[in-house]
């Protein structure tokens, strides 16, 4: 999420050349080959069409389900490569590049040990989303609860990074660099919140499995030897 460098801003200028005449294609095209591993942050993308809607190109809410929508078909392609071909795509020379035997091995445990979290939190770990996603493709999860975790992630990152680059074009002026500065601040603040969310229910969980008290064992009392048979 760092986005504070001369590349970055040098791309985010360069893409909003395209954004201004492909309103909606570009911003599509851009996000779909991220979840294929193009190596461009998706703030970028996001900080673009923040500064279409601050111009009154697009729609907030239009831009919003155009950018979603482009992540999620992006983010189901390395899901439906590890359904369908399983650790026998890890033999493929480009897919061995993202996602070696070891890696596999480690994401292979967290899903074990955090289960529907490991695809939440692979949301904001860019370095992690399409290995995350292979993973869980490979390990069998079914696509309606892949989609609909990615999907929360996506309903938290898309529409407040959009609206936060609009906010800050509208009161500072076309400064490509300070609106990547503050949509990243941003973004850290929200990942920090959503990282305590899920900390924080862990650990309500862990209690609360320690507090259970077993269920009790029924056992026949025992018959007194005076009593009448």
């Amino acid at each position: 999420m760092f986005l504070l460098g001369g590349f970055f801003a040098d791309s985010l200028e360069y893409l909003t050349t395209w954004f201004t005449r492909f309103h909606y294609l570009a911003p599509f095209t851009v996000l779909m080959l991220c979840g294929l591993g193009l190596p461009l942050p998706e703030e970028i993308t996001l900080i673009g069409c923040g500064l279409l809607v601050a111009h009154g190109h697009v729609g907030f809410w239009e831009i919003t389900g155009v950018c979603s929508a482009a992540i999620l078909l992006g983010d189901s392609l390395p899901f439906w490569l590890g359904r369908r071909f399983g650790l026998a795509a890890l033999k493929t020379r480009w897919v061995a590049r993202v996602l070696h035997p070891e890696r596999f091995a480690q994401l292979e445990r967290k899903f074990a040990d955090n289960g529907n979290w490991a695809i939440f939190t692979c949301r904001f770990l860019p370095g992690l989303r399409i290995p995350g996603y292979f993973t869980a493709g490979t390990l069998g999860m079914s696509y309606t609860r892949f989609i609909l975790l990615d999907s929360l992630g996506v309903l938290v990152s898309v529409p407040t990074s959009i609206w936060v680059a609009r906010l800050f074009f509208e009161k500072f002026g076309e400064d490509l660099k300070g609106a990547a500065k503050a949509v990243s601040e941003f973004n850290h603040i929200v990942l920090i919140a959503v990282a305590a969310i899920v900390v924080g229910f862990l650990a309500w969980r862990w209690i609360r499995r320690r507090r259970r008290v077993p269920a009790s064992v029924d056992v026949a009392p025992s018959r007194d030897p005076m009593d009448p048979p």
